[in-house]
């Protein structure tokens, strides 16, 4: 397994003189206890060549920042490269092929906006290769900002006084294939013994407009076989996930709760510039934040309403449109299993 790990939400106690150990003690048992919130964003694309945003793409991001760095943890669903090296994976660019690189330095946009982990399982990590997975890597690395989805790779942080593992999976070589029902249960009942919290993030479902419900079954997109969506959120779910993110299909889905885990199979786009088509639907966005237990149980959450506007930047949304698909679409497709959406988002 390949751990890697960063200090997020430390907490550093400083005792002044005199202070009782036992006070000390009870200190850091309250913060063990605290629950923490984890963020997630659907799919990102900070430039391509399609579109370069300008300073190192945080006008992306800015009606969205203080949202994301209320979390404790951000996670979010880098869809391309960072850097300037490898050949793209299209022989020619358009229709059914696309391909994404932005400059390495626009990673800063992402840790400006206040992410701290980034899913690099997904169609789009491997757009120029090796090369340019690996550039996206140091990118990243060079901000601060971790990063989850190689084979056997398990992510751990320290958050709020919790261990957290994250996993990413996709249906790619190049990522924890999801695939792999009986893999995708050991490799999270591993995290699960390292850990206090597992999260698993994942690139899934067929893509547009007309797959917005989650059917039973295997999922095809544009050829490829994407495996059982619901097979494979449900097995990580048993395996002991507390929250399984998913994103691929670019619009909004719905949101289960399924053995005590929360399942949130689809965000829809969250930001790019330029590169991601805004019709109808497609301009449908939102971010979740859900309340975890110092044990991963859910305590519940809200999901924020939002729309993309200009080149693809997520905007609130006073309307509140995004609450109401999700809502609707998780009646329809889980039935009392769904996780029922308030007025204003909280569940």
């Amino acid at each position: 397994m390949v751990a890697c790990g960063i200090a997020l939400g430390a907490i550093i106690l400083s005792y002044p003189s005199g202070r009782e150990p036992a006070a000390a003690a009870a200190t850091d048992a309250e913060s063990k206890a605290a629950p923490i919130t984890v963020a997630f964003a659907g799919d990102i694309t900070p430039g391509s060549r399609y579109g370069l945003p300008p300073n190192r793409s945080r006008p992306i991001f800015r009606e969205v920042r203080d949202e994301l760095s209320a979390a404790d943890l951000a996670i979010g669903n880098l869809e391309g490269t960072l850097g300037m090296g490898g050949v793209s994976k299209c022989a020619v660019e358009g229709d059914t092929c696309f391909s994404f690189q932005a400059p390495a330095e626009n990673a800063d946009g992402l840790r400006w906006a206040g992410f701290d982990l980034l899913s690099l399982a997904n169609n789009h990590a491997f757009d120029f290769g090796e090369e340019g997975l690996e550039q996206t890597v140091a990118a990243l690395e060079a901000e601060g900002l971790e990063h989850t989805g190689a084979p056997g790779q398990i992510t751990e942080l320290e958050v709020g006084g919790h261990t957290v593992a994250v996993v990413g999976f996709a249906p790619y070589p190049w990522a924890n294939e999801l695939d792999h029902l009986a893999a995708v249960a050991e490799l999270i009942t591993d995290a699960k013994a390292q850990a206090d919290i597992v999260i698993a993030v994942a690139h899934l479902g067929a893509e547009g407009t007309e797959y917005s419900h989650v059917p039973v079954g295997n999922e095809i997109a544009m050829g490829e076989d994407r495996g059982d969506t619901r097979a494979f959120a449900r097995t990580a779910a048993e395996a002991g996930a507390s929250l399984v993110l998913a994103s691929g299909p670019h619009v909004l889905r719905g949101v289960e709760i399924h053995a005590g885990a929360l399942i949130a199979y689809s965000l829809g786009n969250f930001g790019g510039w330029h590169n991601f088509s805004l019709t109808g639907a497609l301009a449908e966005s939102a971010m979740l934040v859900v309340e975890l237990e110092a044990d991963g149980a859910v305590r519940g959450g809200r999901v924020v309403p939002l729309t993309l506007s200009g080149p693809g930047i997520p905007v609130r949304d006073e309307t509140g449109s995004a609450i109401e698909t999700i809502d609707a679409l998780s009646k329809a497709d889980f039935g009392r299993s769904a996780v029922r959406l308030g007025l204003d988002g909280s569940f």
